[in-house]
């Protein structure tokens, strides 16, 4: 072989081994970007959702005395939500307002008075309505967040990852209660 040869071996071999990691180092950056747009796309109802919680607390309050552990912990989680600054911590907030809400819910079965005020129904009415929306938009985060959990472990990724720091997000959880079916209620 000559010594050309040989340099254009060499010159391709170092194309190769840079376009490699080019590819790798795009494919975390693309992984990464996909997650923050899936959650930028659920945490405007998620603030929604946390923007209806005075709301409810306000009109509970009149009717629920006993029930204050309740509404000052969706209080508190509210108040959380509006400070967190990471998806992570976001995503944790919200799972915990989930939980919250439907402990809520289930104890306002207890309050007949509550059930019928029409302030109420509506506020709960709405909750729905983003609770719904929610389940839409958490399929299409948790797929994202998956891939990206995936995709930084795999290897040689796990290797670059680490060196710029990616860690594991997320999920967004599905509450239990919407997981178990108590069949028609009259």
């Amino acid at each position: 072989m000559n010594q050309t040869t040989a340099m254009a071996l060499a010159v391709l071999l170092a194309v190769a081994v840079i376009s490699f990691f080019i590819n790798l180092y795009n494919k975390l950056v693309m992984m990464k970007f996909n997650v923050e747009k899936a959650y930028s796309n659920i945490d405007v109802v998620l603030k929604q959702r946390a923007d209806e919680i005075p709301n409810l607390v306000s009109v509970a309050k009149h009717f629920m005395n006993y029930e204050k552990e309740i509404l000052t912990r969706l209080t508190e989680l509210r108040a959380s939500y509006h400070n967190a600054s990471g998806s992570n911590q976001k995503t944790g907030l919200a799972n915990e307002t989930s939980r919250a809400l439907k402990s809520f819910f289930a104890v306002s079965e207890n309050y007949p008075e509550l059930k019928s005020n029409n302030n109420f129904m509506e506020l709960q009415k709405r909750i729905s309505e983003l609770e719904n929306k929610i389940a839409d938009r958490r399929e299409f985060f948790n797929e994202s967040v998956n891939l990206y959990n995936i995709g930084i472990h795999e290897f040689p990724n796990v290797i670059f990852a680490k060196m710029f720091g990616y860690k594991d997000k997320t999920l967004l959880e599905i509450p239990s209660s919407e997981k178990q079916y108590d069949g028609v209620q009259f």
